[in-house]
């Protein structure tokens, strides 16, 4: 497993190059100059420059680079332009409310979808299959930011159930933070659960036609071990890779579901930083989330192996 999985390593370095190329030109790719952001266009030309000097933004590309790329190693993403903290600082602050939120999506969408895709695939054809893949539509086709806004609308304004916005800190208060994540968790694992419930009924009708079902029947073995224990087992191996791309959308997509519900995550940093040309803490980031999608998708491969160890042969 070891092996296997330190070959899915080297093989991420290439990509890990290429991102970090990516991320260290955003600053050169938006418009805007973060000399004129911090001093303003009217500022003194000789302060212009020194602040110029101070950021390295006079040193050749190559060497600005090289520069970022070795503060970034040593965990130095630079410096906050508005807040002048370290941009570190601020991630560090911020990423445990976009994990949480995301975690939470991802298992309310793997709970939905497993049972939801395994009873369409069983039931196929019946009104509880077409009840499952309406659901899914639902869930793939509705906007976060709409479906979002009519759970604020009927559960925190009509019924009073949830807080419409905010966030509670676990550690503080583990009430509130449920009832302060249940909104926003929904929104985000919606599509998530959509998506993967399509996969896991269409996965497992393959399955269930294969012939070492239909053994597992003439042997007598009962209808719920061979579907759960054996047809459901194999048919997650796709459903796994969905769920790895979908948690990575999961990432990016939490930017709208915290600015819906003033959720204090790295997305509304982000949003923050667009707005006020902050571009140190745009790179660290949306640095940060690439690294943390690389890691799901090395998590993606372990899980592979341990559903089918032949994988890890390959």
């Amino acid at each position: 497993m070891a092996t296997y999985l330190g070959a899915r390593l080297l093989g991420a370095l290439p990509m890990l190059f290429l991102m970090s190329l990516v991320v260290f030109a955003i600053v050169y790719l938006i418009p805007g100059d973060p000399v004129d952001a911090m001093l303003g266009q009217e500022a003194d030309p000789v302060a212009r420059q020194a602040l110029r000097r101070e950021l390295g933004l006079d040193q050749p590309l190559w060497r600005q680079y090289t520069s970022w790329v070795g503060r970034a190693l040593h965990g130095d993403l630079g410096r906050s332009l508005r807040a002048q903290q370290p941009v570190a600082a601020l991630i560090r602050e911020k990423l445990p409310a976009t994990l949480l939120l995301t975690t939470a999506a991802a298992a309310i969408a793997i709970l939905i979808a497993v049972p939801a895709g395994t009873v369409a695939a069983v039931r196929r054809n019946t009104p509880a299959d077409f009840l499952a893949m309406l659901g899914a539509l639902l869930g793939v086709s509705i906007p976060s930011f709409w479906s979002g806004i009519m759970l604020i609308l009927v559960f925190a304004l009509l019924l009073g159930w949830f807080p419409a916005m905010g966030y509670a800190s676990p550690l503080a208060d583990p009430v509130q933070a449920l009832r302060h994540l249940v909104l926003p968790a929904l929104t985000l694992g919606s599509v998530m659960a959509g998506a993967v419930t399509r996969q896991i009924r269409a996965q497992l009708l393959q399955e269930l036609g294969r012939d070492y079902v239909r053994t597992a029947r003439a042997k007598g073995l009962r209808e719920t071990r061979t579907v759960v224990r054996h047809a459901l087992r194999n048919s997650l191996i796709p459903a796994v890779t969905v769920m790895g791309v979908q948690f990575s959308i999961l990432l990016g997509g939490a930017v709208i579901t915290e600015q819906i519900f003033a959720w204090p995550g790295v997305g509304q940093l982000a949003v923050h930083a667009i707005l006020n040309r902050d571009y140190p803490v745009l790179q660290g980031v949306i640095l940060t989330v690439a690294l943390l999608v690389t890691g799901v998708n090395l998590l993606v491969d372990g899980v592979y192996a341990l559903l089918d160890p032949r994988i890890r042969l390959t």
